[in-house]
Parts: C-alpha cells; sequence; structure tokens
C-alpha cells in the first residue's frame, strides 16, 4: 500500500491530537481489525510514510516499534513491514486470530435454532434409511429437497419446478459458483453500495471488478450500463434492512439489459413490516434467485439453493464439482422436514425478530439522541449513522471492552462509509443494554483526543 492511500486511510484517526505516535499505531490497528488492511500488505518505509504525513520519521519508527510489540507488523530487512494478525493457540471459526476468547461477538448476525429442529433431525434420521442403498452424491441436490424449494418459493408467488433448483450450502456459494460461471476477470459487476462483504470478497476472489450502486434510506440509484453481471438484494438488503417496491425491482432490472442478474432472497421469508412486491423472477423470467435457510432457520444448517434455467444450472454444477460433490444428505433431509413446517418455524423467528429490533432500538435511542437510523422492515441488523467519524476507531474501542462489531467499510466497495456501523439485533433477552453500555464506552473513548498508550490484548493461549 502506498503512502498516500494509507494517509488517506488514517486521516481520521489522526486528526484529534495526542500522541502522535500513538495515533498512528491505533490507526493502524483500527484498520486491521477492520479488514481494510489485509494480513500480508505491505506498508510504506518509515521515510515514505514521514514524508507523506508531515511527521518525523523518529514518530513512524516508533509507531512501527508499537505495532511490532502488538503483533500487527512483521519486518525483515529487504523485505519491508508487512501487516500480520496476532496469533493464538485456541481459535473459535468466527473468531479473527488474536481475538479473546470473553468478546461479546456482533460481526456474525444468526439466531439460534429454532425449537422445531430436534423433532426435525430426528425426523430425518429416520427417513435417511432409504438414502443408505444408494452412494450419497446429488450433484443437483437431493430430489426431496429440490422438489421441497420448489414448493416454497411457489407459495411466495415464484411459480417453480424441482428442475429449476440447484441445493448448494447457502447463497454465497450460489454467488460464487455464478461469477465463476458467467464472470471473466476484468469484467464489471454490480453490486450494492453497502451491500454483504463476502459478495465484494467474491469478487475479488476471481479477479472481477465491483461497481457500486449505491443504496440510501431513499432507495436504489439508477443502473449503471455496460454490466456484464449484478447481485441485487431487493427483499431485505444487507446492511439496510430496505425491501424494494416493485417499480424500483422493475426499474433497476429494465436498467440492468442484457446483464446476468442474480437476486440474493436470503432475508426474503424475514420482511418484518409492510407488504412485499413481487419476488424478481417474477418480473424477469431469466433473473437467478439465490435462497438460503441460513438466516430464516439456523445458519448450522447451510443448506441453500439457486433457481434458474436448467441449462445454467447445468454449467453451475459443472462449476460446483470442482469445489465439492453435493450437500450432505442428512442435512439435506433435515432441510425437508423444516421446510414442511416453515410456516410455523418463520412465524415464530419474524416475532422474535420484531421484539429483539425493538429492544435495541430502544437502549439505543436512550444512550445515543444524535445518532440516526431508518428502523429496518427486513433482516437482523441496524445500520446506524453516526455523528462523525469515525466508525474505525469505534470498532477498535469497543473491541478493547469485549465487543466485536463491523464499521461500515467492510460493506463498501471503496472502503468508504466510515460514519456507519452494523449492529446486529439477534441478541438473548437483556443483551441490548450490554451492548448499548458497550458502544457508549466506546464511542467516548473513540471520540476523545488520543492520549493513551496502546494496549496489548490479552490473546487466547
Amino acid at each position: 500500500m502506498g503512502p498516500d492511500r494509507l494517509a488517506t486511510l488514517l486521516e481520521p484517526w489522526l486528526s484529534d491530537g495526542g500522541a502522535a505516535y500513538v495515533a498512528l499505531s491505533l490507526g493502524v490497528r483500527g484498520l486491521v481489525l477492520d479488514g481494510r488492511l489485509a494480513s500480508g500488505t505491505r506498508l510504506p518505509s518509515e521515510r515514505s510514510l514521514a514524508a507523506t504525513l508531515g511527521m518525523s520519521r523518529t514518530t513512524v519508527s516508533a509507531a512501527y516499534d508499537v505495532l511490532r510489540a502488538e503483533g500487527y507488523l512483521r519486518s525483515a530487512h529487504g523485505a519491508g513491514s508487512l501487516i500480520t494478525i496476532p496469533s493464538s493457540g485456541v481459535q473459535r471459526p468466527d473468531a479473527r486470530p488474536g481475538e479473546p476468547a470473553d468478546v461479546l461477538d456482533l460481526t456474525v448476525a444468526a439466531l439460534p435454532a429454532p425449537s422445531q429442529l430436534p423433532g426435525a433431525v430426528t425426523a430425518a434420521a429416520s427417513d435417511l434409511s432409504a438414502q443408505l442403498a444408494g452412494h450419497g452424491l446429488h450433484p443437483f441436490g437431493l430430489p426431496s429437497l429440490r422438489a421441497a424449494v420448489a414448493r416454497h418459493l411457489t407459495g411466495r408467488g415464484l411459480p417453480t419446478e424441482a428442475g429449476q433448483v440447484l441445493v448448494t450450502s447457502g447463497a454465497l456459494q450460489g454467488w460464487n459458483l455464478v461469477v465463476r460461471a458467467v464472470c471473466g476477470p476484468g469484467r464489471p459487476v454490480l453490486v450494492e453500495q453497502p451491500t454483504y462483504p463476502a459478495v465484494l470478497d467474491a469478487l475479488r476472489a476471481h479477479h472481477v471488478r465491483p461497481v457500486p450502486l449505491p443504496v440510501t434510506a431513499s432507495g436504489w440509484d439508477s443502473a449503471p450500463a455496460g454490466m456484464s453481471a449484478a447481485h441485487l438484494t431487493p427483499d431485505g438488503q444487507n446492511p439496510t434492512g430496505l425491501v424494494a417496491g416493485e417499480d424500483a425491482r422493475r426499474r433497476i432490472l429494465a436498467e440492468l439489459g442484457d446483464a446476468v442478474v442474480a437476486v440474493d432472497e436470503t432475508f426474503a421469508d424475514l420482511v418484518l413490516d409492510g407488504p412485499v412486491a413481487p419476488p424478481a423472477a417474477v418480473l424477469r423470467h431469466d433473473v437467478v434467485t439465490l435462497g438460503s435457510m441460513n438466516k430464516a432457520f439456523w445458519a448450522g444448517l447451510r443448506i441453500g439453493w439457486i433457481r434458474a434455467d436448467p441449462a445454467l444450472l447445468n454449467r453451475l454444477a459443472h462449476e460446483r464439482a470442482s469445489v465439492d460433490l453435493g450437500s450432505p444428505v442428512l442435512d439435506q433431509l433435515v432441510a425437508v422436514r423444516l421446510l414442511d413446517d416453515a410456516s410455523a418455524i418463520l412465524a415464530d423467528r419474524r416475532d422474535l425478530l420484531r421484539r429483539s429490533r425493538a429492544a435495541l432500538e430502544d437502549a439505543l435511542r436512550v444512550r445515543f439522541p444524535d445518532w440516526r437510523w431508518t428502523s429496518p422492515r427486513a433482516g437482523m441488523a441496524l445500520w446506524i449513522e453516526l455523528p462523525r467519524p469515525s466508525a474505525t476507531r469505534l470498532a477498535a474501542s469497543a473491541l478493547d471492552l469485549g465487543l466485536r462489531i463491523t464499521a461500515g467499510p467492510r460493506f463498501a466497495v471503496d472502503g468508504t462509509a466510515d460514519r456507519w456501523l452494523r449492529v446486529p439485533f439477534t441478541l438473548r433477552a437483556g443483551q441490548a443494554e450490554t451492548v448499548a453500555d458497550l458502544l457508549g464506552q466506546a464511542w467516548e473513548r473513540s471520540s476523545s483526543p488520543v492520549s493513551r498508550e496502546p494496549r496489548v490484548p490479552g490473546w487466547t493461549a
């Protein structure tokens, strides 16, 4: 990373005064924790960064020394200084390396399993005997699950046949398969801004160029011409929770012309308020619909689907063969049972989310009267606009206090949105006040001039 770019990213950290080397080290640490400085990134030399920032080389050297002591920087003669992540012995799969074990993790927006899950597992185990004589590999998905998904989508107003369904491990795997199959390296692909970070990660992994489509409280901007593909979430935009009306859907689909349009319906069953417009594939027959049970039912299930023309499904199944050969049979049988009981399960989930949304909003309004957000109509999180930057600094301060949260730039194509913060409301009873209190402490810390020595975290052993 060049010194000019790093100086731009560090600007919010360096504007409050205090010891310059402390502010600089905290800034780099915050950027690493937010995912804006990836592990392995080569930082500018001390001399070049000092010249760009207007600091002495001694100041930059002192900051780099702190980062090396904390485990965020590794330097070698002739190789420069590279970003690293402090390591630890025991890791949770959803934790970053080096994270303290007692951190309250709000980077994952997911609900606990529904009460119906144990019964579905028991029933699925009895269904398994009929599958044991076969080889258990179903590249397109278990026929009974493909049929169950088709019934579920038809019930939502999108007539679907089993032959139009490919079972995946979730909407994200579906998106990865679409990118692999139809998006060549360097091609422009439209993505919402902000959007779910893994959508951007998939494009970058395949060397595809993301083009932002701004989404604000007033809705979706006009889509530019010339896109090869697009990823849209009109039924519960992540992270804003917006739901697009029918006119907006028709407009965007028309603007995209011949582009391959993938519509992610992960939150379509979790619309909490107001009417729901027709599914996008009703308005444009060639839309690729990505679905998932991982948010609405349980993230531990890892079952999703792609609904598309059978000819395209064949291409996607061919791409999948180099990744895996199909989803686990028992998990698919559990999914069939859950979909058979979807009406009751989803009603319970929506009620739970409405209550938890209200609890978090109430707690935050009391503590932060100047924070702004639009109450989400769908999904699991609040997208909060702070009265001033930086959400990155706030997230770093929150981690010091035991709260892990994701700042706005992680959801942006270009690293902007540093005035925004995503706060999931998938909380247990009574946790809303705890989260509000921790955010309040972190906000006070991050809003004060930098005057403290950076703390070396107590990493797990």
